[in-house]
């Protein structure tokens, strides 16, 4: 771990603090690469505005969000792991080694593991994760493609009524999608409108309502319901990568089948910024396992 402050160089410099970044942490710390993570402006990431946890394995009774993610970095922490508060506001990976502008600090390091992510209270962008939470109560969803149609379909399993709200009257949707959503009768079409506000009190229950608003002729009227659910598309948070990383369409990116080498050698990706079909905290957790391995197996492979 450096002590001079004005050189601040890391073997391993570690972008997100969610439970990807936090156990590539605690995976190259105790492999003795003395890691530093960039928290980030939300440290803990996505789950620190997560309530309940109860589909993350070794806690029974399930787990704050908030509590979970402070355990993780107590862990990551005890071996050796430095912590760096604020965002990442530049990269440069055209030579080693690689260096970042974060919180006014430029820092670099021999290898680089990014995880940068991507709500609570009612207010949720994942009804895999989220959904159980909601039994009995009428809820809407955002959006107008496959997903949204995906995670209506879920949500009937909880949910007494679920309101597709979206902002035309045709969805964009596959066909088959369509028809499986128009068949089932918990399944409801709000058409020609937009979520511009969301009403209730997170001491109180969480939320109570949506403003609606009809974007052909700026009406709004209030719609109750007990949650609210985003599909529109998730959007990892990879501006900083373009030009320098391979990405997909979505900006995802692209790493090597089974790894998490990504097309610049000694950049290693985990977590949601490059896993656009799960987006768990487990499987966040287990690539970020593999990218601290990977990249403790290429800095061994380069330095001896």
């Amino acid at each position: 771990m450096p002590t001079d402050t004005s050189s601040l160089h890391y073997r391993v410099l570690i972008l997100g603090s969610g439970p990807a970044g936090l156990t590539a942490a605690i995976y190259a710390a105790r492999a003795n690469l003395e890691p530093v993570v960039v928290e980030g402006s939300q440290p803990g990431g996505q789950l620190t505005i997560t309530t309940d946890v109860e589909n993350y394995p070794g806690f029974a009774n399930g787990i704050m969000g908030p509590e979970m993610m402070e355990i993780f970095k107590q862990q990551a922490t005890r071996f050796g792991t430095e912590l760096v508060y604020g965002d990442v506001t530049r990269v440069d990976l055209s030579s080693r080694p690689f260096q970042i502008e974060a919180d006014g600090k430029t820092l670099t390091g021999d290898a680089l593991i990014n995880e940068t992510k991507l709500m609570g209270h009612g207010v949720s962008a994942c009804a895999t994760c989220d959904g159980f939470f909601f039994k009995g109560k009428e809820v809407a969803i955002v959006g107008g493609g496959d997903t949204a149609m995906e995670e209506a379909l879920f949500l009937t399993k909880f949910a007494t009524v679920v309101k597709v709200i979206h902002r035309r009257e045709e969805l964009r949707a596959s066909k088959i999608m369509q028809e499986r959503a128009r068949k089932n009768p918990k399944i409801e079409f709000v058409w020609n409108s937009v979520v511009a506000d969301v009403l209730g009190d997170p001491k109180a229950g969480g939320i109570t309502a949506v403003v609606l608003e009809d974007p052909r002729t700026n009406e709004r009227r209030e719609m109750p319901v007990g949650g609210l659910f985003i599909a529109i598309g998730h959007e990892p948070n990879t501006q900083l990568f373009k030009g320098q990383l391979a990405m997909n369409p979505q900006g995802y990116l692209i790493t090597e089948a089974g790894s998490t080498y990504t097309s610049v050698p000694g950049v290693f990706a985990c977590g949601d910024v490059q896993d656009a079909v799960y987006r768990q905290a487990v499987t966040a957790a287990g690539s970020g396992c593999m990218a601290a391995i990977d990249a403790e197996r290429w800095l061994e492979a380069q330095h001896g």
